[in-house]
């Protein structure tokens, strides 16, 4: 129950910045309508509609790591936290309540990218609603990214790891813009060593229907995620001692 009113809270400081949110939702539809328009006249098999939705949705839900350090770095700055560490709230809870709202949003993000490639040619089947399930690991897996460093960074400098950083590098080692196998064997390695280009083939083989394809990228993308906020707990409950003293 505490931990649910704090990702209350949580959910209305994400609603006061409605700016930021329409950014993080429109700017994904934007590169999906030019990328489509480029097809349209110059045929590009990457840049197929039911290629190019599924690498769309994992670049959007990369802004939700700029939305969740920013939270949780600005709650730091103004030694809000520091006030809620009196509290019973564990770094459990804490992390938690961050997530809760986050997680939602991510998913209706993915809802509204698929519906606008539905006007672009993308067929209406029962693989989309398989493809959204599929992103929900990757959608935690960029929240906690940004849980993580907006422990431990502040949020100007949020801005520019998750923001710039992390957008661009997830978007160029995902396959989404270009195919890896151009670039070289080298380059596909490090992507594929990494789990962004993992989470577009899983929501990829989601959306054909080739489901024997989707579990062996999924997993990178799980254990990515199962990493990434075990460590977050951990830092943040590192940060919890240390400013209670």
């Amino acid at each position: 129950m505490r931990m649910l009113v704090f990702a209350s809270r949580n959910s209305k400081e994400l609603l006061r910045e409605p700016a930021t949110l329409a950014f993080g939702v429109g700017f994904p539809l934007v590169v999906l309508l030019l990328l489509s328009a480029i097809q349209s006249n110059i045929p590009i098999s990457l840049f197929e509609i039911e290629s190019l939705s599924p690498g769309i949705a994992v670049f959007g839900l990369s802004f939700f790591s700029l939305f969740a350090g920013m939270l949780i770095a600005k709650d730091r700055t103004t030694s809000f936290l520091m006030r809620l560490f009196a509290s019973p709230l564990t770094a459990s809870d804490f992390i938690l309540g961050y997530i809760a709202p986050l997680l939602p949003m991510a998913v209706a993000q993915s809802i509204v990218c698929f519906i606008a490639a539905f006007f672009l040619g993308l067929t209406v089947s029962a693989n989309v609603l398989l493809a959204i399930l599929v992103l929900l690991p990757t959608a935690a897996l960029f929240i906690g990214i940004g849980l993580l460093a907006g422990s431990v960074l502040t949020d100007k400098q949020v801005g520019g790891v998750c923001g710039a950083l992390l957008t661009n590098v997830s978007a160029w080692l995902s396959g989404t813009w270009f195919d890896l196998n151009l670039v070289g064997s080298g380059f596909k390695s490090v992507a594929y060593v990494l789990p962004f280009a993992h989470a577009v083939d899983a929501t990829r083989a989601a959306l054909a229907g080739e489901y024997p394809s989707i579990l062996p990228h999924l997993v990178w993308v799980i254990g990515y995620a199962v990493l990434i906020l075990v460590v977050a707990i951990a830092v943040f409950s590192a940060r919890m001692k240390s400013d209670s003293q």
